[in-house]
């Protein structure tokens, strides 16, 4: 049984015991230089004890936190992590990505259901090239209107719109209406809102004045555009060869409608409208116009890119896989778009496009490499994995430009015009690269698209003094 010895009346606050072979002092009082007594600082406090805790003298136990080993610290936050930790930016960027996935969706959902009903790739091709053509009319009055009245004012009856036209097209389908009214069902989903630059112009708004991390954001939402691209044209043909030919665009149609709602909902991290902007057009804007030609251009790369390899897979008996190798030179470009979000790139901005661009243009000849030297399919494949590594860092340099060009208040239009640029290239590259293959051979082929990223290149270098100024 443990005995007591005897001791001297302790002090206010201050309890001293013996247990066994320990001396057990026990704390109470505030921390402080002196008691409230006047007395002299009290060892437990000195020795960094704190206050109403018990010091094992004479015991392992007994060390202090002063004595006790450090422990590691932490790593920072890497610069995706510190991003998303931004308030609010994790509940719009789950909205947005929702509603993006359907953007990769909806052409092919529109091929599959129209050809498969109808038997028509003609008819099929036409009608989406429509919409197309509607949507780069469309777009930018419709970003416009987002600008002036604000995100969910906009964007909500907007969407709603585009839904009732895909709902039209599948019950125009379905049912055996004529063709004039598929393509007119198709053209009311151009007023589908731009989900990807409506997430961007929020990222503006909350990461004004920091330069690195709105490069980070614009890095992000690069590469959540290249994987919604890419497993949405998957997600489309698993849907509508599984279930029904309209399966796929009713799948897109709930996602964008639901992932727009969740999107609009959140309106703390919304940017201020402006009823009447004072800054002129971004159209009319310096340094704007030449963007948009390099976008003209580098359209052509991908539109070319797409019909000239599903001709080769074609060509080598394995048409069910373009799909795939397509995807891979979207993983590749995914990828690449994180690592150059993660880095800290020198030189302005300006300075880096055309070395960008230069570096899609050389590593675009790897495809051609590999279609005319080898004929391989799986060597294209790898190709336009690393060819699709460029593809990221040109995209994420541009838009950034774009963000800096665009006057205030106009940021969702000038985007916009940006995307209006690359559907128009992607619709000149189509109608190339098809040319080239029925002309001549899929192999030959993959020159367009070198063709089409070297005439972007020549724009970036040819950019005005004044637009070279703008985007330092």
């Amino acid at each position: 049984m443990p005995h007591t010895a005897p001791q001297r009346p302790p002090r206010q606050g201050l309890l001293l015991t013996v247990t066994a072979d320990t001396l057990v002092a026990a704390d109470f009082r505030p921390r402080g230089r002196t008691t409230q007594s006047g007395g002299p600082p009290d060892r437990s406090t000195q020795n960094g004890s704190p206050p109403g805790r018990s010091t094992h003298v004479g015991s392992p136990r007994g060390r202090t936190a002063r004595d006790r080993p450090a422990l590691p610290r932490r790593r920072p936050p890497g610069p995706y992590r510190r991003l998303l930790a931004t308030p609010g930016a994790r509940a719009f960027t789950a909205g947005n990505l929702l509603a993006r996935l359907p953007m990769g969706m909806f052409s092919v959902s529109a091929v599959m259901m129209i050809a498969g009903t109808r038997g028509s790739y003609a008819l099929a091709g036409a009608v989406t090239a429509t919409g197309l053509a509607a949507t780069a009319l469309v777009a930018p009055w419709t970003a416009r209107l987002v600008d002036r009245y604000g995100q969910a004012r906009v964007a909500r009856p907007a969407t709603l719109l585009a839904v009732l036209g895909s709902l039209a097209l599948v019950l125009c389908v379905r049912l055996g209406a004529p063709d004039w009214t598929l393509f007119a069902a198709y053209a009311a989903t151009a007023t589908t809102p731009n989900t990807g630059g409506m997430a961007r112009a929020r990222w503006a708004h909350l990461l004004r004045g920091d330069a690195g991390a709105l490069r980070t954001a614009n890095s992000f939402e690069q590469a959540a555009d290249e994987l919604c691209f890419m497993l949405g044209p998957v997600l489309a043909a698993v849907v509508c060869g599984a279930w029904f030919p309209e399966a796929g665009t009713l799948v897109g149609t709930v996602l964008l409608l639901t992932g727009m709602l969740l999107f609009t909902a959140q309106r703390a991290t919304e940017p201020p409208a402006r009823p009447r902007p004072r800054a002129r057009a971004p159209l009319r804007a310096p340094g704007i116009p030449p963007l948009l030609v390099v976008c003209l251009a580098m359209g052509g790369v991908f539109g070319a890119m797409e019909v000239v390899t599903i001709a080769f897979a074609d060509a080598q008996g394995h048409r069910t896989a373009a799909g795939a190798v397509l995807a891979l030179q979207a993983a590749g470009s995914c990828a690449a778009g994180l690592l150059y979000g993660a880095l800290k790139p020198a030189g302005s901005v300006e300075s880096r496009l055309p070395w960008c661009v230069a570096a899609m243009t050389a590593l675009l000849g790897l495809p051609l490499l590999a279609a005319s030297l080898t004929g391989s399919l799986t060597l294209l494949a790898g190709a336009l994995l690393v060819a699709g590594m460029a593809t990221a860092p040109v995209m994420v340099t541009t838009m950034t430009l774009v963000q800096r060009r665009t006057p205030e208040g106009r940021l969702n239009e000038g985007m916009t015009l940006a995307v209006t640029g690359l559907l128009g290239g992607i619709a000149w590259g189509s109608a190339a690269g098809g040319w080239t293959v029925e002309q001549l051979s899929p192999t030959a082929g993959y020159g367009v698209p070198v063709t089409a990223a070297a005439l972007a290149l020549l724009l970036a270098l040819l950019q005005p003094p004044g637009a070279r100024r703008s985007g330092s």
